[in-house]
């Protein structure tokens, strides 16, 4: 038999360990977009852009000329370091970009380009004034329309780290490098997504606040 005391010890260890895992956990996703409405959203004055309307939970943005998008409107909630973006993004028509991620980057921004330059490049803009085509993060990928692509955005322990469906994509450090953006989303900042020529879905736009690095 257990004496009282032993037992009273042991399970004062296993609630002290629960405690710890729990300070552990990882950080929680707030969730960007509502799935209804745009709410917390404005329609980007791109000038010549398409309708964009919200239905069965996700974020419609027609064909613009040339382009369409979403910014986040109260850009002081958005965090410039230690943060990850995700969403869902595809491409329903067109043959370029349908996802044009931009985010800021501690004083400056960036944009994630997935299927631009005639639907397979896939690279950071800007980094020292040359963008995703032809950059050290250019990469190509075959994408197929109408079907859902996971992004993932992290700026943390001074770099900027990218991922399409799981394949990782970007990793750059930000010291000795220039960030910026094309002057043509500038209208995205500070957070936003837009799209090329090109009819694209949105969907599960997340923020996820990350620990500082020690």
């Amino acid at each position: 038999m257990f004496r009282p005391s032993f037992v009273a010890c042991i399970v004062s260890l296993l609630l002290v360990a629960v405690g710890a895992a729990q300070d552990k956990k990882a950080p929680a996703d707030e969730a960007l977009f509502n799935g209804k409405n745009l709410d917390g959203w404005k329609v980007t004055d791109f000038g010549g852009e398409g309708e964009v309307r919200v239905e069965e939970g996700q974020v419609i943005m027609r064909m613009g000329q040339p382009l369409t998008g979403i910014t986040f409107a109260d850009g002081s909630k958005i965090p410039t370091d230690n943060f990850e973006i995700t969403l869902q993004a595809m491409k329903r028509k067109g043959d370029d970009f349908f996802c044009g991620l931009t985010f800021p980057v501690r004083d400056s921004h960036a944009s994630f380009v997935v299927g631009g330059w005639a639907g397979t490049v896939v690279g950071l803009s800007s980094i020292n004034g040359l963008d995703a085509s032809e950059n050290e993060t250019t990469q190509y990928e075959k994408l197929e329309s109408n079907k859902w692509h996971a992004i993932r955005v992290r700026v943390a322990n001074g770099r900027i780290e990218c991922w399409l469906n799981d394949k990782q994509m970007v990793d750059v450090e930000l010291e000795n490098n220039r960030i910026s953006t094309r002057i043509e989303v500038d209208p995205c900042k500070p957070l936003g997504v837009c799209c090329y020529n090109t009819e694209a879905g949105l969907k599960d736009i997340k923020l996820r606040r990350l620990p500082a690095a020690k």
